[in-house]
């Protein structure tokens, strides 16, 4: 059976060495206790965890799946006592408020803890991962009387949490959102309707579960502007305060699972609403406001499943690739007492590695270097300074979508790459690469698709609120730590690379922006091949950066090996070398006429019969 392996010297290097972590924690108010010997005893901690406890139920959970029976959600075998042993060691609660029995840590604490555990058992995962919105939600927006009914359960993993957003009629277009919730005497409401691809919708894990709903109010206005939010719990809480335990069944139950492409360890469900008892939260018609106050920070978290399925198939394929022989190398013999060569040895085998290594290092790169953004955001919120919350959350914002976006397709390729790797063999369920294809697919479509994240992105970040502000902005900042890498001849050729790239990413803003005036549909049309291209850019300087501390330790010593620099160094060269020309057929491509997607008649589109 493969086996995970926690990349933590990977990690460490990046927080330590390419990020300064350490000192990043000393100057956050939340920071006082993430000293280095507590990081480096979490990070060892839960990498344990994960290669122990989650990464041998990986291949039986998706064999056995959920079942449902008489309405109650059964987890895999395992799953239950897996999730005991998250919820004893305090896990739920690591960047949680103190009040509130948590930990008190950064926000970025919790997103270390979540690539490890969603690399090692992506379906595992959800069930606590869904819980830390609902958390946010009722922490930023719910009253005192909620935030101390369900904020003490949820953070000490006794109770779970959801977001119920999508109904049957809508995803992504929320203004048609139709479950209705009515006022009640006592202030409550009771909500009606029917929600879909609720991920932990229903399960065995905990005592209860806290649903975060979307819903209209009467006479609430069309579209967006009408809907409200709601915490509607499975069942009602004991004595109705202090989270002290659970009353009454809720009229909220599951009507089916979905059957599913993969992630089928988790729990996605039908739920219905049946007159089930609600309580407001955050203002009236104001929910999806409520609703997407963290949805950066969520994003964030989707963005580890591009991430995540790259790492650990880069892990099982270079591990197969070292094994398992075929035939000998072009350049000669390699292994002459075999009787042939390992795969490793073959040119376009170590195509495909390097592809996996420099996403899963160069997308882990990424996510952290967002993740001290959230911690600034996160403190913002938690302070009630509102002006730094929104700072941070418009530089958040604008790299959200491409870390969705792009590292989300990324880590489907890679995930691809590592079953091409190993052949017939990646296709049979024993080998677990297929399994990984398809988790990973479905991390392109929820939280909004790559095509929404790709709108999103350059429709309203760049175009419609900062008019290209928002480019200009990031490759200032890439472009000046670029110039200052031009003096040393191991990094020039990628410093000159990104300067070029910073140049041509304005241009093609401004050129995009100027055709969208004459077509409006250019936007849509170019979205797409805008969002990878400012993937490519981004990651190249994460590269860059990774490089610069490698140039720099093996001149004046590091925490790490002469040998892991030197790997760095030959990975960004691979990237700079074989992956970031992609990035010019999505620059010719965004700038193409609209004519040769729109002018075919939809009458046209095919002739059958």
């Amino acid at each position: 059976m493969p086996v995970y392996k926690a990349p933590l010297r990977d990690m460490k290097f990046l927080l330590n060495e390419v990020f300064d972590y350490p000192g990043h924690y000393q100057r956050l108010a939340s920071g006082a206790n993430a000293s280095p010997d507590i990081v480096d005893a979490i990070l060892t901690e839960c990498g344990r965890f994960c290669e122990e406890v989650l990464s041998p139920l990986y291949q039986s959970g998706d064999e056995q799946g959920c079942t449902l029976t008489d309405g109650e959600v059964t987890t895999p075998d395992g799953y239950k006592a897996a999730y005991q042993q998250y919820a004893e060691g305090g896990w739920q609660g690591l960047s949680a408020p103190e009040e509130f029995g948590g930990q008190g840590l950064p926000a970025s604490m919790g997103l270390l803890k979540q690539e490890m555990m969603g690399t090692a058992n992506w379906s595992f995962s959800m069930y606590p991962g869904l819980s830390l919105g609902a958390m946010n939600t009722i922490f930023l927006h719910g009253s005192d009387d909620q935030k101390h009914t369900y904020l003490t359960p949820l953070t000490e993993g006794r109770w779970a949490g959801t977001m119920c957003l999508t109904e049957p009629q809508c995803g992504t277009d929320l203004g048609q959102v139709k479950t209705k919730a009515e006022p009640q005497a006592d202030g409550s409401y009771k909500l009606t309707g029917t929600k879909i691809f609720i991920s932990s919708g229903d399960h065995d894990l905990t005592e209860n579960i806290v649903h975060i709903v979307l819903a209209r109010l009467p006479d609430a206005p069309k579209g967006t502007r009408g809907i409200s939010l709601f915490i509607v719990p499975k069942f009602m809480p004991a004595d109705g305060a202090n989270g002290s335990g659970v009353g009454a069944r809720n009229g909220v139950s599951c009507g089916s699972l979905e059957k599913k492409m993969g992630i089928k360890a988790s729990a996605t469900c039908v739920i219905n609403f049946d007159g089930a008892t609600g309580f407001l939260i955050g203002p009236e018609n104001e929910g999806l406001n409520c609703m997407f106050t963290f949805m950066n920070t969520a994003r964030i978290g989707t963005a580890i499943q591009g991430v995540g399925p790259a790492e650990l198939s880069y892990q099982w394929a270079l591990d197969y690739a070292r094994e398992r022989r075929s035939m000998r190398a072009l350049s000669g013999k390699k292994e002459p007492d075999q009787v042939a060569d390992a795969l490793i040895h073959h040119g376009d085998v170590r195509r495909m590695l390097l592809t996996q290594k420099a996403i899963a290092e160069g997308g882990r790169a990424m996510l952290y270097y967002a993740a001290r953004l959230a911690d600034h955001m996160v403190e913002g919120h938690s302070e009630g300074d509102l002006e730094k919350a929104e700072r941070y959350d418009d530089k958040l914002g604008f790299l959200t979508p491409i870390l969705k976006g792009f590292l989300t397709e990324m880590g489907c390729e890679a995930a691809n790459l590592g079953m091409q790797v190993f052949g017939g063999h990646g296709y049979i369920r024993e080998h677990g690469m297929e399994q990984i294809v398809r988790d990973t697919r479905i991390a392109t479509l929820y939280e909004g698709t790559t095509g929404i994240q790709a709108l999103d992105l350059l429709g309203r970040k760049v175009l419609l609120m900062t008019q290209g502000g928002a480019v200009r902005e990031f490759t200032l900042k890439v472009a000046n730590f670029a110039r200052k890498q031009l003096t040393d001849k191991r990094l020039r050729p990628f410093a000159v690379e990104l300067l070029k790239l910073t140049a041509q990413w304005n241009l093609l803003t401004v050129r995009v922006m100027l055709a969208a005036r004459k077509d409006r549909d250019v936007v849509s049309a170019a979205a797409y091949d805008f969002l990878m291209y400012s993937g490519y850019v981004t990651m190249a300087y994460m590269w860059l950066r990774q490089s610069a501390v490698a140039v720099d330790k093996l001149s004046n010593g590091g925490e790490e090996s002469e040998a892991f620099y030197q790997a760095k160094l030959a990975t960004a060269e691979f990237y700079y070398e074989r992956l970031l020309p992609r990035a010019q057929s999505h620059a010719t491509s965004m700038l193409s006429p609209t004519a040769s997607l729109m002018q075919l008649e939809d009458e046209h589109m095919a002739f059958t019969g």
